[in-house]
Formats: structure tokens, C-alpha cells, sequence
């Protein structure tokens, strides 16, 4: 249409319908913009707030959880009772770096592998170092 009509106007006139129409859609398109949004941390605010959550919900409380299971495995001694990983509960035997052997009944030994060690249900006192002299009352009771 708008070229049916420039061949009747002229190569002059044809020039001002194409600027003014231009020109008035650029006024339509400016005057319709939507207001300015929210600044970008407005934006940001959201994301933020969902990493915090997910940082203090899951993401501490599990290493936390890997600390304390480290530190158990650190300080396993011969004579723990543990329970391992499949469920079997047993005695320490002997502690090695990356393993240990535990006694599930007599004559029966499993060597398992330290990190599958789930809990430790009763700790054994360390042995006295046997340069420890007895006390005089523990002599003079017998």
C-alpha cells in the first residue's frame, strides 16, 4: 500500500511518508516502554538468599558431619566396638593407616577398610604406658 501510494506522490514525497513514518513509530515505541525494572541487585537478591539457605540447610551441616566421621576414624583404637558400613558389629583388633581388622566372633576377622567404619558404640581407655609406676595404695591393698 504504502508503495502504490509513493508511486503517485514522487521520489520527494516518498522519502518524507517513509521518515515521518518512521519517526512516529520511534515516538510510539519510546512512549510505550515499560518503567525502568528493579536495579540488579534487587535482581540478584533472590539468588543470593537461596545459596544462604542452601549453604546453612545442607551444605554445613554435612561438613560438619565429614569432619566429626574423620575425626572418629582418626582416633580409633585396638579394643573399639564399632559397627561397619554392611551393619556388622564387631571388636577392633588391629588399626593400620587405611584399614583395620575387626573381630565379629571368635576366630573370625574382617579386614575393612577405615572409611566404612559408621560408628563407634564404646571406646576403650587407652593403656597405661607401661613405665607408669602403680600407685602405693593399689601395693598396700593387696
Amino acid at each position: 500500500m504504502l508503495l502504490s501510494s509513493a508511486r503517485r506522490l514522487g521520489a520527494a514525497t516518498v522519502s518524507a511518508v517513509i521518515t515521518a513514518s518512521l519517526l512516529s513509530a520511534a515516538a510510539h515505541a519510546g512512549a510505550a516502554a515499560p518503567p525502568a525494572g528493579p536495579g540488579l541487585v534487587m535482581q540478584l537478591l533472590p539468588l543470593i538468599a537461596i545459596f544462604a539457605i542452601f549453604y546453612f540447610l545442607l551444605i554445613r551441616p554435612q561438613q560438619k558431619r565429614a569432619k566429626e566421621h574423620r575425626e572418629m576414624i582418626e582416633n580409633l583404637r585396638r579394643g573399639d566396638v564399632v559397627v561397619t558400613g554392611g551393619g556388622m558389629i564387631g571388636k577392633v583388633k588391629r588399626v593400620a593407616d587405611t584399614e583395620a581388622t575387626v573381630t565379629l566372633a571368635e576366630n573370625v576377622d574382617v579386614r575393612v577398610v577405615k572409611g566404612t567404619i559408621m560408628e563407634v558404640r564404646s571406646k576403650t581407655e587407652p593403656a597405661p604406658a607401661n613405665d607408669a609406676k602403680p600407685d602405693a595404695s593399689e601395693e598396700s591393698s593387696e
